[in-house]
């Protein structure tokens, strides 16, 4: 008796199969982002409330040290770079959702590079954050910032960089954890000292100096900062507000530029992407 003998072949892994493995993921991700409804409110009811619940209250107390901004004007790009944060995190954090029903499995056997996969969730991850973005976007004239197109590109430009680095920061941490509230607890412990110290609430001009070198060490400094002063560059701002609302970063008394500043953020998002990968080369 003869038993017939099937070959069965595995395709290579090529370039071309990674940019589809890329485009799946990246699709993948939109569908969920779309497909939960209670996932895009929740995560827009704590900027919101910060916005114009805690903003309005702060603002009745510092009124009369800043004639003509409205303070919720200053925290508006603080609340863009939460709202972006904290969708790009969840978006990583899927990862491990992943892993505990098996699909992660399914992908990591996939004849595709492991990298592509990880730049797939990255992409994603920075695209949805941007789609929660415009949403708070479109709430600029609420609080007197203007709908100037110049602004809107500039702001979802700085999104989608921001995203994409704390999306990879989310995937470095999630690709070791097999439980969503070990990633949950790391996450809070991680973002929410680093959120309150990017001058995302409070301005970076004379502050004490402990707490001016954790703002200047903290990576999402450098991501607010832009934010704010695209916006406040389209506004009629007295000097002498502007340079307590929109100071900048300065490194030993020298102003950094925006190009500089972004350029730390891409900097940092490609070193994260770069662990990411071996981490997820490393995973069984």
């Amino acid at each position: 008796m003869t038993t017939d003998v099937v070959r069965v072949s595995v395709p290579r892994a090529s370039g071309g199969h990674d940019l589809r493995a890329i485009k799946v993921v990246l699709h993948r991700e939109m569908l969920r982002f779309a497909n939960d409804r209670t996932r895009i409110v929740s995560s827009l009811v704590q900027p919101v409330l910060w916005l114009f619940v805690m903003g309005t209250g702060l603002g009745t107390l510092v009124r009369g040290s800043i004639p003509g901004v409205d303070f919720r004007t200053f925290m508006y790009p603080g609340m863009i770079s939460m709202t972006v944060i904290m969708t790009a995190m969840f978006s990583a954090g899927s990862i491990v959702w992943d892993r505990e029903f098996g699909f992660l499995r399914e992908m990591l056997v996939a004849p595709v590079s492991r990298g592509a996969i990880v730049i797939g969730k990255c992409l994603g991850g920075a695209v949805v954050a941007c789609l929660q973005g415009v949403i708070i976007l479109a709430l600029a004239g609420l609080v007197g910032v203007p709908y100037s197109p110049m602004l809107i590109l500039t702001l979802l430009g700085e999104m989608f960089l921001a995203a994409f680095t704390i999306t990879a920061f989310g995937v470095t941490l999630a690709a070791r954890m097999r439980n969503m509230q070990s990633f949950f607890g790391v996450m809070q412990m991680a973002i929410m000292p680093m959120m309150f110290l990017s001058g995302a609430m409070f301005p970076l001009a004379n502050l004490p100096s402990w707490l001016h070198v954790l703002t200047t060490v903290n990576p999402l400094t450098y991501a607010v900062d832009p934010m704010r002063r695209a916006v406040f560059g389209h506004l009629a701002v007295p000097p002498r507000v502007d340079a307590m609302l929109n100071p900048g970063v300065s490194w030993f008394g020298h102003r950094l530029s925006v190009p500089l500043e972004l350029g730390l953020v891409a900097a940092i998002g490609a070193a994260l992407l770069g662990v990411a990968v071996l981490q997820f080369r490393r995973t069984d």
